[in-house]
């Protein structure tokens, strides 16, 4: 057991601000939060928080492990006009690019860099055609290696293979979801990693893509994970090839529930946004990677009813996510005040609460206990009326001083509680490799 006295106990929605309180901890689980709570918990390990912001744990809602030896890229890469050549050129050269080792490394180096940047957790959307059949059991892994809470699936399509490499990708999905009730039911303490059924994206899975993503979801009881309308080109192709929008396409096949994940959704009707909402989905907001893509703004953020933030590949600093979708949206002339864009930091935990079934997201007894620990020094006051305005104008990724995840320590006063410069240096050696054989292709 264990208490951290005097923190700054910081919930993000609704806003709360509780100045000089104790929060006590045992196993994987917050037992109790209040003032001098030592009296009550005699047994406890007092860790002196000096008035450090606690929070419940940061969620980046949609990420690409797979493209964490990406970084610096040093292999010939043709010009980039559009979104479809930055995909061709780049990203699906890369994921064919990737082995079980190269797989590895990308997930060890993104679930160190999440944690450093006060991710407790991460949903993770993965590609490795040439390495499909127990690739998400080594993402698990790497997730497990460093302590990072996380969900995971893989890209169904058939971009590269056709109906096999599709085949392929439904199989890896199902799979991975029966191997993680198997150790939900064995090994219960280790429960740390869950599966989403994923797809690449709506114009890269035909129909019976979708039928036997459906048959997967309904036999596993987990969401689908899904790019959808992340470029005109999306919505483009469905209307012609299946005289539908994107989301009606897939809520035909049954595709849209309270665990579906929808990433991106830039260029989706009205209607959709409205079905999207009465089927209770997510969708999730990447504006750094949208910014640098060039594919455009979502300015019906406001209208969805769960949106959360994510950042697509590029990173997993999600106070600086939230910077950006901020000033983005204020740039595209939105209306929306910064307190949709930290109730849209804190849906995070919610997704997760829909995937492992267990609360996320307070500090208050029976909650999870993944906590995210600043040493910020608010130059003004802080409270709950001006949260959001500290934590879009002033705080940092660099103020994250300690990261609990389901109670254990993974990074703590600032450093990694395992050896890490030994796995840089590892992936340095495997990035080199990886690039070599992306160059070939």
């Amino acid at each position: 057991m264990l208490l951290l006295k005097n923190c700054t106990a910081v919930e993000l929605f609704p806003a709360t601000v509780t100045h000089a309180t104790d929060i006590v901890i045992a196993d994987d689980k917050i037992v109790a939060q209040g003032e001098n709570l030592s009296s009550l918990y005699p047994q406890a390990q007092v860790k002196e928080m000096n008035g450090k912001l606690v929070m419940p744990g940061l969620v980046c809602a949609h990420n690409h492990f797979y493209s964490g030896l990406s970084r610096g890229v040093m292999a010939p890469i043709g010009p980039c006009p559009d979104f479809i050549s930055t995909l061709k050129n780049l990203w699906w050269r890369l994921d064919r690019a990737l082995d079980e080792e190269s797989l590895y490394y990308s997930g060890v180096i993104c679930s160190l860099e999440a944690i450093k940047n006060g991710c407790t957790a991460v949903i993770d959307h993965h590609a490795s055609p040439a390495f499909i059949q127990g690739s998400l059991a080594v993402l698990r892994e790497a997730f497990m290696h460093v302590g990072l809470r996380g969900m995971t699936c893989f890209e169904t399509t058939d971009r590269n293979g056709g109906q096999a490499e599709l085949l392929a990708g439904i199989k890896e999905n199902s799979a991975f979801a029966q191997l993680i009730d198997r150790e939900k039911r064995q090994h219960p303490q280790q429960y740390l990693v869950e599966a989403h059924i994923g797809a690449h994206a709506p114009f890269t899975v035909p129909d019976i893509g979708l039928e036997h993503l459906a048959a997967a979801c309904a036999e596993t009881g987990r969401g689908l994970h899904i790019h959808v309308a992340e470029d005109r080109y999306d919505v483009s192709h469905s209307h012609d090839k299946y005289g539908l929008d994107p989301l009606v396409r897939l809520d035909k096949f049954g595709l849209l529930g309270e665990k579906t994940l929808i990433a991106h959704g830039l260029w989706l009707a009205p209607q959709e946004i409205e079905l999207l909402n009465q089927r209770n989905a997510f969708l999730v907001h990447n504006a750094r990677s949208n910014m640098n893509n060039h594919v455009g703004y979502n300015a019906q953020l406001p209208a969805v009813k769960w949106a959360a933030l994510g950042t697509d590949g590029i990173g997993s600093d999600m106070l600086e996510e939230l910077k950006f979708a901020w000033f983005k949206h204020r740039d595209a002339g939105g209306l929306a005040g910064t307190d949709k864009f930290l109730q849209m930091l804190y849906n995070g935990n919610l997704l997760l609460e829909r995937n492992f079934g267990q609360p996320f997201g307070r500090l208050a007894a029976g909650y999870t206990a993944d906590l995210t620990i600043f040493d910020y020094a608010a130059p003004t006051p802080l409270c709950a009326d001006n949260l959001a305005g500290h934590l879009a104008f002033g705080m940092s990724s660099g103020a994250v001083d300690s990261v609990f995840v389901a109670g254990r320590a993974v990074y703590q006063d600032k450093a990694f509680v395992l050896e890490v410069a030994p796995l840089y240096e590892k992936a340095r050696i495997v990035a080199q490799k990886m690039w070599r054989r992306m160059a070939a292709l």
